[in-house]
């Protein structure tokens, strides 16, 4: 029985992690620690968590915890998830990965040291759906890759104490969305950018509300990443990829669960399709259970989770946008 404890009294955490662990008589969410033990307290009753740590620290110690769920802001990634990769805990840390790319070499450097797994949260990743889209790219579905195009974009309204929109926790949209526009850019190309150019719109916190970059991957395969967490923004999850002999355009590749739908077009036959799966924290958790069980490669995290943030970097220089630190 793998036991899980999360840090943070986080609202993604029930339906990332408590919800898919009752699903399974494999693992269960033991225990949960917050900013202090009150709140903690609180959080599980609410989800019924049968313990409660007084810190994040007395999580980490524990003997009987086998995985650490990350759920706090950016800024608390780093040391936490080195902490408790150093006391011999597997870690599942929420994306963004880190605040930068110094701070995600130093977490992957950790787990390769202590030998235990460290897997970044991009939940879609373990849906059928995204597995799909690469086995139609890689048959010639679409001829050769050319171009894609990548949004996630929906309003994150600007309320006090929202972390998204405070860059010292790492807010941002193209730290809280973008690094999903971005992530399915780099795995349907299958290689790291050159950044063409890039530009932000700033809130006055310094947050960028929007975010567009144009990238030039190898062979010349170009992308176009944009994301938005203005106030007005609809919701839009797209990848569109062109290729030499047609188009596919995955709707909502980021939660398939939600609806979804794949349409590959080449000439004038017009293919339209979902893919069946369960919600894409279920697949999460069951990958993440593969990977401590059996050593199966880890789909995110390591020199993936580092490249990510490293891009996320690059091109918030590109575009002139001051970061913490």
């Amino acid at each position: 029985m793998i036991r899980i404890g999360i840090l943070g009294a986080a609202k993604i955490a029930p339906k990332a992690i408590i919800s898919p662990a009752k699903k399974r008589s494999d693992c269960i969410v033991a225990c949960v620690a917050a900013r202090d033990e009150t709140r903690a307290k609180a959080y599980a009753a609410e989800h019924a968590i049968p313990e409660t740590a007084a810190s994040y620290d007395a999580l980490i110690a524990r003997s009987d915890i086998d995985l650490i769920y990350n759920a706090l802001p950016p800024h608390r990634h780093a040391d936490l998830t080195i902490a408790a990769l150093e006391a011999g805990k597997a870690v599942l840390c929420e994306k963004p990965f880190a605040m930068n790319a110094r701070e995600a070499r130093a977490m992957v450097e950790t787990s390769d040291r202590s030998g235990r797994p460290l897997v970044e949260a991009f939940h879609y990743r373990f849906h059928p759906m995204f597995g799909e889209i690469l086995k139609q790219l890689q048959s010639g579905a679409i001829g050769k890759l050319c171009a894609i195009r990548s949004e996630f974009s929906v309003a994150i309204k600007n309320r006090p104490g929202e972390l998204r929109h405070d860059p010292a926790l790492g807010g941002g949209a193209l730290m809280d969305l973008g690094c999903y526009a971005l992530h399915w850019a780099r795995t349907v190309a299958g290689s790291e950018p050159e950044i063409t150019v890039a530009s932000a719109r700033l809130s006055p916190q310094g947050a960028d509300l929007e975010t567009t970059a144009e990238l030039k991957f190898a062979g010349s395969v170009t992308a176009r990443v944009r994301t938005s967490m203005a106030e007005g923004q609809r919701f839009k999850a797209l990848l569109a990829i062109q290729g030499s002999e047609g188009v596919m355009v995955a709707q909502n590749p980021l939660h398939p669960s939600l609806g979804h739908s794949i349409t590959i077009r080449r000439g004038a036959s017009v293919r339209r399709y979902s893919v069946d799966g369960l919600s894409t924290y279920d697949h999460q958790l069951a990958h993440m259970i593969d990977v401590m069980k059996t050593n199966a490669p880890p789909l995110t995290g390591g020199a993936d989770a580092v490249a990510n943030m490293a891009l996320i970097d690059a091109i918030y220089a590109a575009a002139g946008v001051p970061r913490p630190g």
